[in-house]
């Protein structure tokens, strides 16, 4: 068993337990800043499974969201019938929000992916890796899209529409229908071929179905050869 194995099982244990260790953890960040630049990611088998390397040009933000749902904005030219309600539903998780709440302030950077790391009564915590383009060490075709927290591209954005970010479309659909392989060829239609100035027209070609061969009955006796 390799070390990122024993890393997983020891975390997910922690997260089970709920032990002192996590608790002590959680309170820290809780009194530090909303956002925070890390030296080494909390879950280093999830970070490099999701595009963390230890070198130049990479970072690691850890940031809190505050659960439940999001407040409306204070009407500042009066109560209008039109912000008279209580809630904005934002149409992203809070995972999202994270992602691009650190892609506005790093703004020279892009977002690879992020991961969950703990959370408590008031408040979610995330890490989100980013990656700087400009740097020689940075060789990942991802991050020349810029913009894809905003635009769905990260694995958290995907999520919310599988159906049209996942699915082949119809020509891809029908090529790979067309690949599939039978139990008879396929009808083939030949052109006219000429001969000495006469047009001969070729048979079509009829399907090749497989024949069952039709068990000869015990009753029966064979033919006995006439001499």
């Amino acid at each position: 068993m390799g070390a990122y194995k024993y890393i997983v099982q020891t975390l997910q244990k922690q997260y089970k337990e709920r032990n002192d260790a996590l608790k002590a953890k959680i309170v820290g960040w809780g009194r530090g800043p909303v956002m925070e630049r890390v030296e080494r990611p909390t879950n280093l088998s999830r970070a490099r499974t999701l595009g963390y390397k230890a070198k130049q040009g990479y970072a690691v933000i850890r940031i809190r969201i505050d659960k439940g749902r999001r407040t409306r904005r204070k009407p500042d030219g009066g109560r209008k019938q039109k912000n008279n309600y209580l809630f904005v539903q934002p149409q992203l998780s809070h995972q999202g929000i994270a992602e691009q709440r650190v892609n506005r302030k790093y703004r020279n950077m892009e977002v690879l992916n992020s991961y969950w790391i703990g959370e408590n009564g008031k408040y979610k915590y995330f890490e989100v890796i980013l990656a700087d383009p400009a740097k020689p060490t940075v060789n990942i075709s991802s991050v020349i899209r810029t913009g894809k927290a905003f635009r769905g591209l990260t694995s958290t954005g995907n999520s919310r529409t599988p159906s049209k970010k996942k699915t082949l479309n119809k020509k891809l659909r029908r090529k790979k229908k067309q690949a599939t392989v039978y139990h008879y060829e396929p009808y083939v239609k030949k052109e006219k071929v000429e001969t000495d100035g006469k047009k001969v027209k070729k048979a079509i070609r009829k399907p090749k179905v497989k024949k069952v061969a039709k068990e000869k009955s015990a009753d029966k006796k064979p033919k006995e050869k006439k001499e």
